[in-house]
């Protein structure tokens, strides 16, 4: 279940759309059946997947079944003794698996995530950190926790728009998770990710509003020179205390979303699309109570 203030995307699945003509029906049939023999060869991997070296060789393996190219960064932590917090735009669960095989990080998840299918399973050999997001009281407790993982190292991956966009410039970033990267004094790594079919820019990977996982699955099986680009900005430096929590997701937000952050977002108490990190509200603030509930097609 979804915990209240979640984000409420514009974003619809009627915004995905194929930019160039799909790939006959013969080659649609040989990505799935490769996809799915990928995910099985993953699964089967057992707790080894959460080492780093088979992690990135599984999240590359399943993209490449789906035809689905990564370009752009070779390194997206900072490698200054704490771990680094990287904070990217969230369009698709496609986002999850380029992430993994650029550079395999800690993410954090709802709890939900783990049962569920397919995805559920990858999540959990991967060593997925789950939290429990329907809890505003949890708050502080999550904020120690990635302030803690980054203290000891680990690098820490979150989506702080807490929901889908169809496109890299859109929505605004939430706080918390700053928080944590602040009281840990770690660099916040800034990451853009894109997509592209043949260089057009694409929406056929978006994964919004209440679309399921098996309908966005059939667009990218048939999406024709799908490619999604890792673009990696320049670090934010934490240690010298010169910002605070809402400086550094403005400006990190300013820097993801190509300088237009906060575009058509609406924070209201509705479903949130996102599997990583929460909208979650600032201690001390006062938060009602809200109907929840889950969205189980959604990594």
């Amino acid at each position: 279940m979804n915990g209240p203030w979640d984000v409420w995307s514009d974003c619809t699945p009627d915004c995905a759309a194929h930019a160039l003509p799909r790939v006959p029906a013969t080659r649609i049939a040989r990505r799935g059946a490769a996809f799915a023999h990928t995910v099985r060869r993953a699964l089967t991997d057992g707790e080894r997947m959460a080492d780093p070296v088979r992690l990135r060789a599984h999240a590359g393996a399943l993209l490449k079944a789906l035809g689905v190219r990564v370009e752009g960064a070779a390194s997206l932590t900072a490698g200054d003794g704490t771990g680094t917090l990287i904070v990217l735009n969230h369009i698709s669960w496609l986002d999850i698996l380029a992430l993994l095989a650029v550079e395999p990080v800690t993410l954090l998840a709802k709890r939900e995530v783990g049962g569920w299918p397919v995805v559920g399973g990858l999540a959990r050999r991967a060593g997925t950190h789950f939290i429990d997001r329907t809890s505003p009281r949890r708050l502080r407790r999550t904020v120690q926790e990635v302030a803690e993982l980054l203290g000891s190292g680990c690098s820490v991956a979150v989506f702080p728009q807490a929901t889908t966009w169809c496109t890299a410039d859109q929505g605004t970033f939430r706080r918390a998770t700053f928080q944590a990267a602040l009281d840990a004094g770690a660099p916040v790594r800034p990451v853009t990710l894109g997509y592209t079919q043949q260089g057009l820019p694409s929406t056929v990977a978006a994964f919004c509003g209440e679309d399921t996982f098996a309908a966005s699955l059939r667009r990218v099986l048939a999406a024709r020179a799908l490619t999604v680009r890792v673009t990696a900005h320049p670090v934010l430096t934490t240690a010298d205390g010169r910002l605070d929590r809402r400086e550094l997701a403005e400006l990190a937000a300013r820097t993801v979303l190509g300088g237009r952050p906060g575009a058509g977002a609406v924070v209201r108490q509705a479903p949130a699309r996102s599997a990583l990190l929460p909208a979650v509200p600032l201690p001390g603030s006062s938060v009602p109570d809200a109907p929840v509930r889950d969205t189980p097609a959604h990594v």
